[in-house]
């Protein structure tokens, strides 16, 4: 497994943001990752989104890493943020928002 866990080290170290997710940002495959994809794209947040359907050792190794059993998985300047749920708290309540700024992540300026 310790290849596994240098990839998704080198993922999350080399991108200020990453998504594990189901499917790509462009064509998500299922609702909790197309929920965090329409919130980052809404933010204009650049991100990785990482296709686990695409790579098994990636998708059960992503879930070990992290301790956290499902998918979407949300990584911030390599701290782990959430799934689909927390993300949509926090971006609901401002935190994400705040959180991104404070990490020196570009986001277009909100209406």
């Amino acid at each position: 497994m310790s290849d596994v866990v240098e990839r998704i080290e080198a993922d999350i170290k080399n991108n200020p943001v990453v998504l594990y997710m189901k499917g790509t940002p462009v064509f998500p495959q299922c609702g909790f990752s197309a929920r965090v994809v329409q919130i980052l794209s809404h933010l204009g947040v650049p991100f990785k989104g990482v296709n686990v359907l695409e790579d098994m050792e990636i998708r059960e190794g992503i879930k070990a890493y992290t301790n956290w059993p499902t998918i979407p998985q949300l990584y911030v300047q390599g701290e782990f943020v959430g799934g689909c749920d927390i993300v949509m708290e926090m971006f609901q309540s401002g935190e994400l928002q705040g959180m991104l700024k404070e990490k020196g992540i570009p986001m277009k300026e909100q209406a």
